[in-house]
């Protein structure tokens, strides 16, 4: 780019943005990569301060949404002045680059990448610009599992079979305390008839029943938050494929089998969603029942709330709820059979 003075404004520009698309999950819009930092700063920041500025040696900056990203890639060898404006209606990503003299032109070096998120793609740039897709607090499994996912698809050529298999090998790599857990659940669950009658003996008094029920859980030692491991182990895990699914390129317009053709939007037809309750309703049928009825009663309502959260979400993320389910209860019915338990 060549120009008649020594100073040259290169800006990307979001003119009217969609500003409900930046959520708490992810950020769209003005964003960058200064100092080694990324920055992000919201709409709604700039709609109050009207610009911001800050300095980098090199780096890059940008405006971007869910799949795509327009960026402008500093030379890493100079000292840039960055800034971000907005005014409501139009949001600009800009640098001011210094050139250096060619004769009797000003001589400007600029990069510019205008492209799909892809992590490989954005890798080969070598700028950093892969950090745009940002994975937050749980990049530490989201990396390693879009990984896989992407090793596993040169495979299978189906994500969908791509997460079943992830699933497979998550319950593989987590069988001994999950094990464990329900081994502890079915234990607790043969103690049944002795919380029945434990219940009917002190009635009311919830301070002696509570005092009781410890006391038989510690003659049959019996953990009863074993049961709570499988839910508790698969919390970072499923907020990491959360992220995995709404965020990677790769994902986008991926079908499963027939009517799910998006793995990154909810289900249709709700069909996924209601197959998670009802496997949901039957693993909650082979755990204990908590001896408050309204705890019990709460628990029984679980599946249809879920049922009702999970409508909307990414048909990938309900297929990955519906798989480890099932399992869970093959798994469970195999320790229930073995310790002889109804």
């Amino acid at each position: 780019v060549e120009g008649g003075g020594l100073k040259l404004y290169r800006q990307v520009v979001e003119r009217h943005p969609d500003r409900e698309a930046s959520t708490f999950y992810e950020h769209m819009g003005p964003t960058g990569l200064l100092n080694g930092k990324l920055q992000e700063p919201n709409y709604d920041d700039l709609d109050e301060s009207g610009a911001v500025r800050m300095a980098s040696m090199g780096g890059w900056t940008a405006i971007m949404n869910r799949y795509f990203i327009a960026a402008l890639i500093a030379n890493p060898d100079q000292d840039y002045p960055f800034y971000y404006k907005g005014d409501g209606r139009s949001y600009q990503a800009g640098l001011i680059d210094d050139g250096t003299l060619a004769g009797r032109d000003a001589l400007f070096k600029a990069r510019i990448y205008v492209g799909p998120k892809s992590l490989p793609v954005l890798a080969s740039e070598n700028a950093e610009l892969e950090r745009s897709v940002d994975f937050g607090w749980f990049s530490p499994i989201a990396k390693p599992m879009h990984s896989f996912l992407e090793w596993l698809y040169q495979y299978l050529g189906n994500f969908g079979w791509c997460i079943i298999v992830l699933v497979i090998c998550i319950k593989i790599l987590f069988f001994y305390p999950t094990q464990k857990s329900y081994e502890s659940m079915a234990s607790m669950r043969k103690l049944q008839p002795e919380m029945a009658r434990l219940k009917e003996q002190y009635g009311d008094d919830r301070q002696r029943m509570g005092q009781e029920v410890m006391g038989l859980y510690k003659k049959h030692k019996v953990n009863p938050l074993g049961g709570c491991l499988p839910i508790i182990i698969q919390i970072p895990v499923f907020f990491a494929l959360y992220k995995v699914l709404l965020m990677s390129i790769e994902m986008r317009q991926a079908p499963f089998i027939g009517w799910i053709e998006d793995m990154s939007v909810q289900d249709p037809y709700f069909v996924l969603p209601v197959l998670m309750g009802i496997s949901m309703f039957i693993q909650q049928r082979l755990n204990p029942q908590p001896p408050d009825p309204v705890q019990a009663k709460v628990m029984q309502f679980l599946p249809f709330l879920f049922t009702a959260l999970f409508l909307f979400f990414p048909a990938g993320l309900v297929l990955y709820w519906v798989v480890n389910n099932v399992l869970a209860i093959v798994q469970q019915r195999m320790v229930m059979k073995r310790m002889n338990v109804d």
